[in-house]
């Protein structure tokens, strides 16, 4: 529970997730809701695999979005967590784009040889991970990620 902008102070995790009366949305609020084990169910991007610019319009996205929104709605208005979501979409749209302009001046400052390649004998390149870090602090206000209290949630 680490990426949430909730600290886990705030939470009384010996108690029923339907007992409680949490401060925020816990991980199983949103991911395993009602009980459900399938934690994709409320994913709405999947940044880490390069799918930032997915049409979000076409009909599995919308379900997936329409899931979400009424997960927030529970506790906001079903247009604030509308609202959020298109600008959380933004942040991650607008990073992704300059992740890759980054990218791009550093491969074409390898081509022109300014730059030395990576040794061959150095663990592979985990820049994917960065994006899925960008997701993080977008879709889930973790600090550490970029992400800022009262952003969104």
């Amino acid at each position: 529970y680490q990426v949430n902008k909730w600290d886990t102070e705030q939470f009384d995790f010996s108690k029923k997730l339907s007992d409680a009366d949490y401060v925020g949305p816990t991980c199983q609020y949103c991911h395993m809701r009602g009980g459900h084990h399938n934690v994709q169910r409320a994913s709405i991007v999947y940044t880490s695999m390069g799918m930032s610019m997915a049409d979000r319009g076409a009909p599995l996205w919308k379900e997936k979005r329409d899931r979400w929104v009424s997960i927030c709605d529970d506790c906001h208005s079903p247009r604030f967590a509308r609202e959020n979501l298109q600008a959380m979409d933004e942040s991650v749209k607008d990073a992704s784009l300059k992740y890759r302009e980054t990218f791009k001046v550093a491969e074409d400052l390898l081509i022109d040889g300014v730059l030395d390649p990576m040794p061959k004998d150095l663990c592979p390149d985990w820049s994917g991970q960065h994006l899925w870090s960008l997701k993080i602090g977008a879709y889930h206000d973790g600090e550490a990620y970029g992400g800022k209290t009262g952003e969104s949630g």
